[in-house]
């Protein structure tokens, strides 16, 4: 869902204005010109229970610059959940944090389409975070960095699976696969400096 509400053709309004103003050409001429990056939110939708802090962060977060998210459906026909693993994600389910593009997904990896959009957007960076770190957002940092882009996770913005829900397996195997991490914090005051 858009921010605006309902899309207008491939994507909203708002997302298309908010495209040309951080992403125009007055920054190719900056001394200084802000990083063109976008957020992406994995899965943080009611299937997998999300605790409040993360969903309040990632909603302060997304209000500051552009926002993908991902959610996991289940379709049998496409991913074996139930038949390999016992258990499926909902059919239906929405992100729980309003972005200006949601992407579906039925498996651990990104949509070809979503790595698709995010590379047409010419970003320099693309901020990670959500659910699970071991598993679906770092599935996510191998499809983006196989995509050619710059994965760097949110550390304090992602959780664990069940077997570590601190997320510290996760960001391990981050680092030791695409080194770059941040936390919010640090987003918000690169974001504060650039004005």
């Amino acid at each position: 869902m858009c921010r605006d509400g309902p899309q207008s053709g491939p994507m909203c309004k708002s997302t298309m204005a908010r495209r040309r103003a951080l992403y125009s050409a007055p920054f190719a001429h900056a001394r200084n010109p802000p990083m063109r990056q976008v957020l992406l939110i994995v899965d943080v939708q009611s299937t997998f229970s999300p605790p409040e802090w993360l969903v309040d962060g990632l909603r302060r977060l997304s209000a500051t610059i552009p926002t993908i998210a991902s959610i996991e459906l289940h379709d049998e026909q496409v991913t074996p959940f139930e038949r390999q693993l016992g258990w499926h994600p909902a059919a239906e389910d929405e992100s729980l944090v309003e972005a200006d593009q949601v992407f579906v997904k039925h498996g651990y990896g990104q949509s070809a389409e979503a790595i698709e959009y995010i590379r047409q957007l010419g970003v320099e960076r693309v901020l990670v975070c959500g659910l699970q770190t071991e598993t679906c957002v770092l599935a996510a940092g191998f499809a983006l960095f196989d995509a050619g882009l710059m994965p760097t996770l949110v550390t304090d913005m992602t959780v664990g699976a069940s077997l570590d829900r601190s997320g510290k397996l996760g960001i391990e195997l981050w680092q030791h696969h695409f080194r770059q991490v941040t936390t919010s914090v640090e987003v918000l005051a690169e974001l504060a400096a650039q004005g």
